[in-house]
């Protein structure tokens, strides 16, 4: 048997092949194209080495690590794919500090020589869409809250009081008037009825005259600058336009994410949720989120390996006779798959009675908000396993009973 080692780059790889006394049989780099590709394959038929006599392990770098996966799989060859994070900690197993390419890919093919990296599959079409989908979205909607942040900092500079004005500043109607009258002496000179009417066309007639005496009287008196006011107001109307453009981005991306939702039902003529729809407080959007970056809950042994995954396990110092007490979230796992989880359980600990009571009991032991909020993501993680793994309905009545001898 062979064991092969690939140290992942984004323009060239490099290949380290051992035998099963830990021998170098092959050491080459090749290119990442379907040139290179063929040149690794020459080099392992001139060495009559067959698909089925070798093994390959390769770190998941970003995701350079996928088309090389996938070509060599497809021609039957059998890889393992670790963390990144694995392989760094496995390196110190050697006594002389190195880090070079060829050493990483002669690390890869020792692990797996020795037997300790995992088999790995890559997800299927359907997971795989909706973990490119909801990282998207992810992404989008953080570019959403950093330009909603520009927009407030525009706003403390040349008419602070705004945000008083209304509930938020995002609102639509709201969103309307600043894209209109951007300066605060456009809104403290025009007419006062065209402005009341302007507000109750964009309010849908929940706002008028009395909204607009105090939109006008607060641009009158503003205590905001008039330095470069003109090139403010420019860049107040192009971001909100940028936070509008992106937002139906978003909406395209949940569309398309419930088009590939629809691929996981059993039978499209009847109603059917993913099971961890079923638990208050995770939707649609964050069940995909979920789905897409798990993939097939049954690869990990248990819940508390989710955990790990999700990077929501405590991080644990202990040395001799000291342990520590202050033991922070390890967030080593997925960032997306925590967030998600995080965000499901800020909303579960309103909408959950269960979960609900569990962080009112974390805050009555003295944790802080977010401490009490991590046990209950923990807490969630382990009911989504379960729900999954047995794939029911969450019922808050539920009790579990042991299985008959």
């Amino acid at each position: 048997m062979f064991y092969g080692g690939i140290d992942v780059a984004k323009y060239r790889h490099e290949v380290c092949l051992l035998d099963d006394a830990g021998n170098v049989v092959l050491q080459m780099h090749i290119d990442n194209n379907q040139k290179g590709m063929n040149k690794f394959l020459q080099a392992l038929e001139r060495l009559d080495i067959e698909p089925d006599s070798v093994k390959f392990c390769l770190e998941a770098t970003g995701h350079y690590w996928l088309p090389i996966y996938c070509h060599l799989s497809e021609l039957g060859f059998q890889l393992h794919v670790i963390n990144p994070i694995q392989s760094d900690a496995l390196r110190n197993l050697y006594v002389r500090k190195a880090k070079t390419d060829q050493k990483d890919a002669l690390l890869l093919a020792d692990l797996l020589r020795l037997g300790r990296t995992p088999t790995t599959k890559l997800p299927s079409e359907t997971v795989l869409k909706l973990q490119t989908l909801s990282r998207l979205r992810f992404e989008f909607v953080r570019q959403v809250g950093g330009l909603k942040n520009r927009v407030l900092g525009i706003l403390d500079r040349i008419f602070p009081e705004y945000p008083g004005c209304f509930s938020d500043v995002f609102i639509r109607t709201s969103r309307e008037l600043l894209k209109s009258y951007p300066e605060p002496e456009e809104l403290a000179t025009v007419d006062l009825s065209e402005l009341a009417a302007f507000l109750k066309e964009h309010s849908r007639g929940r706002l008028g005259e009395e909204r607009a005496k105090k939109i006008q009287s607060l641009a009158k008196g503003t205590f905001g600058i008039t330095l470069a006011l003109d090139a403010f107001a420019l860049q107040l109307r192009l971001l909100l336009e940028q936070i509008e453009f992106i937002e139906e981005q978003v909406k395209v991306i949940e569309e398309a994410i419930n088009e590939v939702m629809e691929e996981l039902r059993p039978d499209r003529d009847t109603p059917y949720r993913h099971v961890i729809e079923t638990i208050p407080g995770i939707g649609p959007v964050l069940a995909a989120a979920i789905i897409g970056e798990i993939g097939d809950v049954s690869r990990f042994p248990n819940a508390r390996a989710l955990v790990a995954y999700a990077g929501l396990d405590a991080s644990v110092r202990v040395s001799g006779l000291f342990e520590g007490t202050r033991n922070r979230m390890s967030k080593r796992g997925s960032p997306m798959l925590r967030n998600s989880l995080w965000l499901s359980a800020v909303l579960a600990r309103r909408f959950n009675q269960e979960l609900k009571e569990y962080y009112e009991l974390k805050c009555s032991q003295g944790k802080h908000s977010s401490v009490a909020t991590g046990a209950v993501a923990r807490r969630l993680v382990h009911l989504i396993y379960a729900l999954w793994k047995e794939n029911r309905p969450y019922d808050p009545n539920y009790q579990w009973s042991p299985p008959r001898k």
